[in-house]
């Protein structure tokens, strides 16, 4: 083997074992064996290498799946803690640590129930530690944790079971959110919402007492003509009532039949009993007019319960119209005919409060005409659904700037002191708690037109 060529080096990375080929040999193993198991041994070291910098870089994603894990963890709001079957603390987050005042190094290995506050939480706990085939999807309840200053803080927890790689329960994670600044932000949303309901019904019965004061006029004429009437019956039956009386004492005194004829002659009794009856019909008829308007007025300006009855829309609209023709002008013309019963569920007043709004801004739309006649046409359409209630005016008609504007709370376009720029808006908002909706247009014969949709009591 004197004049063999020197074996060739291998490519890849040389374990540098070649000069350890024994220069005597071994019988039965030439060199070409020697350099093929050399070059095995450099192809094993390789492959090892190879794996020590696969194991490296695993580990740093290792190491980084941890960091990010932990991160995740330690940003979440919503306090987390995993234990096992047992109930035994395995990982926190910082949410908890915080709540409870009490360290991650110090929680893990304890007993879950260690951080209840109350016997009724930790028999909740417990029942879903429990639980032989619990929820996949978890189960909330409501638990009692002790704070730092060993009170109890109440958290909406969900707990879903941790299942391992056989399948098995091996544990539970709980979720929570303490639920106190919940609670006290509830409390202060009631409270503010009660505030809230309370100022609209203000507003509500201050526009109603508003509109009211507007027809104080016509009302005062309304109530003057019945008590007038009644005023004028009692004086003439306090004049009969006299003669009765002295008629009765010459009776009662045994009076003789001439005598009783001549006075009956003087008084007129035969008079004072024919009109008797006239008088107190006058009188009940007069009385009656005078209770049914003082009784639409405690009906319109009382507060309405939320309550809704089966209300026929035809009488609301008359006595609605009824009211604001007291004050509108001499030659302001209403087109009104009822109609067929059109049965809602409402409140009258509310909705007559509603007509009586637009009724009004009409004859205030109008007021400024004086070429032409003020009028007012109110239909009345329905359908198997609902009712469609239209007014409309001869008016100037509604500005294309104010149309979006036109229900909004507070906006006007009367003078100051003139309107309050409510009505619309309450109107609105009454038509849309009837489960109704109230439009407005500028339709092709003129002036504005308002549209007041309804559904049927029996829809």
């Amino acid at each position: 083997m004197a004049d063999s060529q020197p074996p060739v080096k291998p490519p890849g990375r040389s374990l540098g074992l070649e000069g350890l080929v024994p220069h005597g040999g071994i019988e039965g193993v030439d060199e070409s064996t020697w350099l093929d198991v050399i070059h095995k041994m450099d192809e094993v070291y390789s492959q090892l290498v190879h794996d020590e910098i696969q194991l490296e870089q695993k580990n740093i994603e290792l190491e980084q799946s941890q960091q990010f894990i932990f991160s995740v963890l330690s940003a979440m709001s919503d306090v987390l803690l995993v234990c096992d079957e047992h109930g035994c603390i395995e990982e926190t987050n910082a949410a908890l640590c915080e709540l409870v005042g009490r360290s991650d190094a110090d929680l893990r290995g304890t007993s879950f129930f260690d951080l209840l506050a109350d016997a009724t939480s930790a028999e909740r706990a417990r029942a879903v530690l429990s639980r032989s085939k619990p929820a996949r999807g978890g189960e909330a309840i409501e638990l009692n944790l002790t704070g730092p200053q060993r009170q109890a803080v109440p958290v909406d927890a969900n707990c879903t079971p941790r299942v391992g790689v056989n399948g098995r329960r091996v544990g539970t994670v709980f979720v929570g959110r303490p639920t106190a600044e919940i609670k006290r932000a509830y409390h202060e949303l009631r409270a503010a919402h009660d505030s809230l309901k309370l100022a609209q019904q203000q507003l509500l019965h201050s526009e109603k007492m508003a509109s009211l004061g507007r027809l104080v006029a016509g009302v005062a004429h309304e109530l003057n003509n019945p008590i007038s009437f009644v005023l004028g019956n009692v004086h003439a039956l306090a004049r009969y009532s006299e003669r009765l009386r002295q008629y009765l004492a010459a009776i009662h005194a045994g009076q003789g039949a001439e005598a009783l004829n001549a006075l009956r002659t003087t008084l007129r009794i035969e008079h004072a009993l024919g009109d008797l009856p006239s008088l107190i019909e006058g009188t009940l008829e007069g009385a009656q007019r005078t209770a049914d308007i003082v009784g639409g007025l405690k009906r319109f300006s009382a507060m309405d319960p939320e309550a809704r009855t089966p209300i026929d829309l035809n009488e609301v609209i008359e006595r609605a119209i009824h009211w604001v023709r007291k004050g509108t002008r001499a030659d302001f013309k209403m087109h009104w005919r009822s109609g067929s019963p059109c049965i809602v569920n409402g409140s009258a007043g509310q909705l007559q409060q509603v007509l009586m709004n637009l009724l009004q801004n009409g004859v205030d739309a109008t007021s400024g005409l004086h070429a032409q006649q003020p009028q007012l046409w109110l239909t009345v359409e329905r359908d198997e659904a609902q009712v469609r209630v239209r007014l409309r005016d001869n008016g100037p008609g509604i500005l294309p700037e104010h149309m979006l504007r036109l229900f909004d709370p507070f906006f006007t376009t009367k003078p100051v002191g003139k309107g309050t720029g409510l009505g619309l808006s309450i109107s609105y908002g009454i038509v849309e708690q009837h489960g109704g909706r109230l439009t407005a247009s500028n339709p092709s014969e003129g002036g504005a037109e308002f549209l007041v949709e309804l559904p049927l009591a029996s829809a």
